[in-house]
Order: C-alpha cells, then structure tokens, then sequence
C-alpha cells in the first residue's frame, strides 16, 4: 500500500496528543505502509488540508464527516465504542446563573469553531428562548480559551465537548459549575477514509477495530480516550448520523 496521510480533527484533547502518535505507529505496521499523522492546530487549517486533497483517512467531527461524507463522497469506517459527543454547557461557580432557563437574550457565551457542539448547545439553550440571533457568541480557539473567559467573568456561560469539560484540571473545574448537559448518546467523532480507497475499506476497519486483541494495544486506546476500543461503522450508520446533524440544523 502506498503512503497515506491521517488527519485527526483538532478538537482532540491535548492529554491524547501522544496517542495518536502511538496510534499512527501501529497502523503503519499492521496496514505494512508508511503514513504521516496531521494533527492541525485549528480548523482552518484543517480545511486548508482537505481542500488541497491531501487526507487519505481522517478522524473527523460529526459536523464534518456530515460535509465530507455527503458533499466528498468519503466513506464510514468506524467509530468510537461508548465515546459519544455530548455538550456542557457551564458558567462560572460564583456566577448568578443556575440553570440554563437563568440565560437571558443577550447573554454573552463563549465558544470554539466546533460547529457540532454549537449545534447541539443551540437545542439546550432552547427552553431560555435562546437562539444564533439573540445571543452574543464570544470565539475562542480552544477550550482552555472558554475556561479562561469563564474564570475572568467575561462571559455568562461557556460552550464545551463534554470530554474536554471533564478532562479539566480539578483546580479549573471547581471554578466552574454546570448548567446543562446533553444526552444524545448517538453522535461521536468517526473514522472516513478518501474515496479514493473504496478498495481498501475492509482492510482499513478490519484494522481499526482490531485495535484491542494483541498485545500492548490497550495502552494505545487507553492513550486515545477510547478504552473500548473502535466499531465499525457502516454508510448507512454515518447516513443516520448526518441526518441527525441535519436535523439539528434545521
């Protein structure tokens, strides 16, 4: 097999940064190819990347395996077992604010360029009457970035993927309190291979979700924030998801 470029979308959470280093280096030796992890420090980039037809496999976030599935013609390889992308929506400890109907138009809320997280946070923000209109959205590029405006009181409430709220320091967390969280259970981060290897599909989820039966390959997922290891995941499972996405959407 030739050479192949892995993208890993770059939301990941920084405590995982060494295993998907670890991840590239097994896959390289049970696929018997050389592959070159991209790890893009924001979402322009990694769009940057796609657009120049680079990325051969890629973990990607709900939001763009939906594009890049549907509109790139990628196809579904697996996902994460038990790894759901769920959403916190928290505000300072000492803020006034205790629960999501507390929010009132106007507000002002912190968030990342994570599109699927917004999308979801926009259905929980629903029974304050909240919407994309009548709230002031406040960018950062990081969730570190949300946690400091919620520390120095520059925003009524912040935006999280649940595992990055949780994967907090404990001195950061207890600054914070939760407003809302979801409970969707039915979104994740996924596995998309180029169209390009239609061929190689099964050898690809063959791999990915045998990641776990040999030796040393629980140290590798336990890395990843993925200790159950990897399903595979059929078009028709990503085309439920997408239409899920969509009806977020809507």
């Amino acid at each position: 097999m030739q050479n192949l470029n892995l993208l890993v979308a770059p939301d990941f959470l920084p405590v995982h940064f060494a295993g998907w280093h670890m991840l590239n280096t097994l896959l390289q030796k049970r696929l018997d190819c050389r592959m070159h992890l991209w790890m893009p420090g924001d979402t322009r980039e990694q769009h940057q990347l796609l657009e120049d037809s680079k990325v051969d496999l890629i973990y990607a976030n709900p939001f763009d395996a939906a594009k890049l599935v549907r509109e790139n013609s990628f196809t579904a390889l697996a996902r994460p077992v038990q790894c759901f992308d769920e959403v916190v929506i928290s505000t300072h400890a000492s803020h006034s604010v205790n629960g999501v109907t507390d929010l009132r138009p106007g507000c002002r809320i912190a968030v990342t360029p994570n599109t699927d997280v917004k999308l979801i946070a926009l259905r929980l923000l629903e029974p304050a009457d909240l919407d994309e209109h009548n709230v002031e959205w406040v960018s950062t590029e990081s969730y570190q970035g949300v946690t400091r405006l919620l520390v120095r009181g520059e925003v009524d409430a912040g935006l999280y993927l649940a595992a990055a709220f949780y994967g907090l320091s404990n001195i950061a967390r207890r600054q914070l309190k939760v407003l809302v969280e979801s409970r969707l259970r039915s979104i994740s981060h996924v596995f998309l291979a180029n169209p390009l290897y239609t061929q190689e599909r099964s050898s690809f989820q063959q791999v990915l979700t045998g990641i776990g039966t040999e030796p040393g390959d629980s140290e590798v997922l336990d890395a990843l924030g993925m200790p159950h290891g990897l399903s595979r995941m059929e078009q028709e499972d990503a085309e439920f998801m997408i239409d899920l996405m969509e009806t977020l959407l809507d």
